[in-house]
Parts: structure tokens; C-alpha cells; sequence
């Protein structure tokens, strides 16, 4: 990655003030997604993987807003650890909705997917509560709408203003943001006051997201650079499942079980990639 293939912090100027009016709130929220725009639209992000590790981030959050907390090993247990025909469980539940909703492109069908209790006219209803303001106004009207209806919905709530997000946008994919940084307190405010605190809760979000896609970019160089190392046939399809997935169990890997566990050694040894979980068995790796 050269000099100018890597990205630059957020500035601080965005993120020092926390005592601004309405339209300075507003101002800095497009200020941090700007920045974000062109963060993700660059070439040294692996997208997919920040995608899939913010997606973990506000499973996270959605657990902690529904009064069950569960900390990111025990969701990546939920979803890695299941076997054909086990049920997900709600953290597991949880876990899927949002990666669903960010690793397709957007679509109503990928929405679909990932809230498949809800109909889809209920989403055109709640969509058209977005009007044509701006982004973070749309976002926010959407989450009003939905928890108006239906307030222990937090997830579909902002899974859907996510969503909306995006598009006003123009991203091609769900980039959760939201979900990662609004509070419990916040999801009960209406109108103005939830406004403003979806335009704070997208500078928070936005400079973290932009903090973790530089250090996604650091890892994701040095596992491209070892990977003319790797000897074992598919390992050049198991680097790319690494650089789109926030945590790979080796039975996911294109290689034989074997193998694959080999692989991952080799690749923890090398420093490119990392084990997760800290147990003798049912590892899993990440970037």
C-alpha cells in the first residue's frame, strides 16, 4: 500500500466540538460521512470485511439495546458454531439480520432477507416515512416510523434506517453506522431531538468506522503479502475469504479440513492473520 493508497484519520476538527446547535450537528455529520465516502470508496479497503466487522459491531449493540448483552466472541460463537439445522438462537438471530442486510448489495430483496418477519409492503409504508430530506434526516424518520409501530423492534428499526442511509448516499451496500453508536435513551426520542441524536451518533460512528478501515487496510496488506508464501492449493481463495469475513472457522475454508487447519497455523505464524477465541478447538481466524 503506498503513501497515498493509505487513509487518512478523520479530521478533528469533526469530532473535538460537542456543544454545537442543530445545524452545526448537522453540518459535521455530513462532514464525517463525506470523509467516510471516500474512505470506502477507496482501493486499499477490504469493503466486504469492514462490512462484515461493523455488521458484528451493531449486532452487538442491538443485543445490548434489547437488555442481553453479548460481547462479539460469544456472537461470533452464535453464528460460526451452528451446525446444519441448528436454530440461530436471538443472538444468533441478530447476528444474521445484520450481515445479511450488509454483504448483498441493496436491494428490497436483501432486505427481505435479512427481516424475513416483515412483509414488504410494511417496509414501503415505513420507507415512504423518509421523505426527501436529507440523508441523516431520512434515516431517522424511518427508525421514527418503525419503533412508532413497533418499539422492541430496535433491530428491523435500524436495520431499515440503515438502509435508508445508504441509498440517500448512493452506497451500494448497507454500512451500519447508526446502530453502532445510538443508546438506548436515544431510541426513545421523536422528531428533532432524535434527529440530532442520529447526526451525533453518525460522527462517533463514522470516525470509528474510518479509525477501523485503516487498521482493516494494514492487516489486509500484509496478509496479500505473504500470500505468495502460502504453497497449499486453494490457499489463494482462502486469503480472499479472510479479507470478507470478520471471523473464518477453517471448516468454511476451500481446502480439506486438514489442510485448512494447517493453513491458518501458517498464517497466524506469518502474522497475517489472528485466532480469535483463545480455545484449543473450534478456533477461529481473522484478519
Amino acid at each position: 500500500m503506498t503513501d497515498s493508497d493509505r487513509i487518512p484519520p478523520m479530521p478533528g476538527w469533526v469530532t473535538v466540538a460537542r456543544h454545537e446547535t442543530s445545524e452545526d450537528v448537522a453540518f459535521l455529520s455530513g462532514a464525517a460521512l463525506a470523509h467516510l465516502d471516500l474512505v470506502i470508496r477507496g482501493s486499499a479497503l477490504p469493503q466486504d470485511l469492514l462490512r462484515d466487522r461493523l455488521a458484528l459491531r451493531a449486532a452487538e449493540a442491538c443485543m445490548a439495546l434489547s437488555g442481553r448483552p453479548e460481547r462479539a466472541a460469544a456472537l461470533r460463537d452464535a453464528l460460526h458454531l451452528l451446525r446444519p439445522g441448528d436454530l440461530p438462537g436471538p443472538a444468533g438471530e441478530v447476528c444474521l439480520a445484520w450481515r445479511r442486510a450488509a454483504e448483498r448489495p441493496l436491494s428490497d430483496e436483501t432486505m427481505q432477507r435479512a427481516l424475513p418477519g416483515i412483509g414488504a409492503e410494511q417496509v414501503t409504508l415505513w420507507r415512504r416515512a423518509a421523505g426527501v430530506a436529507g440523508p441523516v434526516p431520512r434515516a431517522a424518520a424511518v427508525l421514527e416510523a418503525v419503533l412508532a409501530e413497533a418499539p422492541r423492534a430496535e433491530t428491523a428499526g435500524l436495520i431499515l434506517a440503515e438502509a435508508t442511509l445508504a441509498r440517500a448516499l448512493g452506497w451500494d451496500h448497507v454500512v451500519p453506522l447508526l446502530a453502532v453508536s445510538l443508546r438506548r435513551a436515544d431510541l426513545r426520542l421523536r422528531g428533532a431531538e432524535l434527529r440530532r441524536s442520529c447526526h451525533r451518533a453518525v460522527i462517533d460512528a463514522a470516525t470509528e468506522a474510518t479509525g477501523l478501515a485503516a487498521e482493516l487496510a494494514r492487516r489486509a496488506e500484509r496478509l496479500r503479502a505473504v500470500a505468495p508464501k502460502l504453497r497449499a492449493k486453494g490457499a489463494e481463495a482462502a486469503v480472499g475469504v479472510f479479507l470478507s469475513r470478520d471471523a473464518v472457522a477453517p471448516g468454511a475454508l476451500p481446502l480439506p479440513d486438514r489442510a485448512a487447519r494447517r493453513l491458518c497455523d501458517r498464517l497466524v505464524a506469518l502474522g497475517a492473520v489472528r485466532e480469535l477465541t483463545g480455545r484449543e478447538t473450534f478456533r477461529l481466524y481473522g484478519v
